[in-house]
């Protein structure tokens, strides 16, 4: 049974992917002189937890393509991912919260947040996003998950009573780690409730679903 999961699971990978090629360079058109220079140089600390710039570029057009207005960040690293979506959301007139559990990377987050003059628009809060995701009040009409893997599946169950109609959940490294999580991708595929694509443009993967009207 574990086998023909795993293989209906590749299938539906293959299906849905959106195999639209590496992108020749994601920064064009951010003109914004704080925020370029960081998408630029931040992308590869941390043993390379930050998502490759072209993921970044790639929530940042979903969200200006859909004026989306309140997003949530379930994974904040050093904040390089939050960059690329709070500039989205500074566009748009949005907001977003991010959450880390871990103190010291918060922190450093914060500090480029700061740099980036985008602390008015991204809130950053340190806890398990377990715990914080229940304290969070209002609907979302974007999320992006990137924290611990296996536990994809319990985020998206706290996530989706809180998303608007119209609204996306995206979530990283769906190829590159998606044995890890196969609970949670057979989840987005037979949802009736989402319209799920693969964005295949970095090794990594993005999960793209819809939340239908």
């Amino acid at each position: 049974m574990m086998m023909r999961t795993g293989y209906l699971l590749l299938i539906f990978v293959m299906l849905t992917s959106t195999l639209t090629g590496q992108r020749k360079d994601p920064y064009q058109g951010i003109t914004d002189e704080k925020v370029l220079p960081m998408l630029k140089h931040l992308p590869y600390r941390h043993g390379g937890m930050n998502v490759p710039a072209e993921d970044g570029r790639l929530l940042y057009d979903i969200i200006l393509e859909n004026d989306y207005q309140r997003g949530l960040e379930i994974g904040t690293s050093n904040g390089y991912s939050a960059l690329w979506l709070g500039l989205a959301f500074k566009q748009t007139g949005g907001k977003l919260i991010t959450l880390e559990i871990e103190p010291q990377r918060a922190r450093e987050a914060r500090e480029n947040f700061e740099h980036a003059g985008l602390e008015n628009i991204i809130e950053s809060r340190i806890n398990d996003a377990l715990k914080e995701i229940p304290n969070l009040e209002g609907k979302f009409d974007f999320v992006f998950i990137d924290a611990w893997k296996p536990d994809y599946i319990k985020y998206f169950e706290l996530i989706l009573p809180m998303m608007n109609p119209g609204g996306v959940i995206t979530s990283h490294n769906v190829t590159s780690q998606g044995s890890s999580m196969q609970d949670f991708l057979q989840e987005i595929q037979q949802n009736p409730r989402l319209t799920t694509t693969i964005d295949r443009t970095s090794r990594a993967g993005v999960s793209i679903s819809y939340v239908k009207q």
